[in-house]
């Protein structure tokens, strides 16, 4: 702290920042990206997806393409709001799916959720 002195005024200068009056924004929680299972996607196609949009490993993506496949859907990423936002799009665009037999065009189903 320093006093200074100007004609009949006394100045206090601290080096205290004023305090905080503004509320701090809440921190948002993870949001989790969802995979569901279809019968019509290849699990080469989900390995490559997984593997090119999260960078897992072949082995990795092929326990959650197997998770989804058994159980109906995957949790298969974490993270913020934006991030789970992109994933969710890329997944989405990813494009057909040429290893199946028939033509499959449409994307997988994938949808992101907050966690508690």
């Amino acid at each position: 702290m320093t006093v200074q002195q100007t004609a009949d005024d006394v100045v206090v200068v601290t080096s205290r920042p004023a305090p905080d009056t503004k509320s701090k924004p809440k921190k948002q929680p993870p949001y989790a990206v969802i995979v569901e299972n279809d019968d019509l996607h290849t699990y080469d196609y989900v390995i490559e997806a997984f593997s090119k949009v999260f960078g897992y490993s072949q082995e990795k993506s092929f326990q959650l393409a197997r998770v989804i496949d058994t159980e109906g859907r995957a949790l298969v990423w974490s993270g913020t709001k934006e991030l789970a936002e992109l994933k969710r799009d890329q997944i989405k665009g990813f494009g057909p799916d040429h290893y199946a037999s028939k033509p499959v065009t449409f994307p997988l189903g994938v949808y992101i959720e907050p966690l508690p």
